[in-house]
């Protein structure tokens, strides 16, 4: 029996500090959470190069924060990280210039960013010749 005491005694101590700990973690993110709503966020800076992990900076009326952040090292430099777009299909290739474009409508704007609604972007045609399917030329033997 007293084994069994023991070991009861032991679940509640454990389960008293796991609810402390709980708390002391709700009452951290209290502190540090701001009373000011109008956040403006600058542009996220690596740390090093032009992409990776970096931090932006944030300011409301005296207070300044920084917040953690990464560039994709695939990042389309000219739009921005902070600007999403959604991108429509690649167009047909322009054989006086050859390179083709396609264009993309703003999805979402993070941190207040300064995006263009709509932009646009080309790419080189590919020099490859699409080569008909084994499916389809077989079917052109039979």
């Amino acid at each position: 029996m007293q084994v069994r005491g023991l070991l009861l005694l032991l679940a509640l101590v454990l389960l008293t500090a796991a609810a402390e700990a709980g708390k002391n973690k709700k009452d951290k993110a209290k502190k540090s959470s701001s009373e000011c709503e109008g956040w403006r966020w600058g542009p996220c800076t690596p740390n090093s190069k032009d992409c990776g992990l970096g931090y932006r900076e944030g300011t409301c009326k005296d207070e300044t924060k920084k917040l953690k952040c990464k560039i994709p090292c695939n990042w389309k430099k000219k739009f921005g990280a902070d600007c999403k777009y959604k991108f429509e299909s690649w167009g047909g290739c322009s054989a006086q210039t050859g390179v083709k474009t396609r264009s993309g409508v703003l999805k979402k704007a993070l941190y207040n960013a300064q995006c263009e609604e709509i932009v646009y972007v080309t790419k080189p045609c590919s020099s490859k010749i699409k080569s008909k399917s084994k499916g389809q030329s077989a079917a052109l033997l039979a």
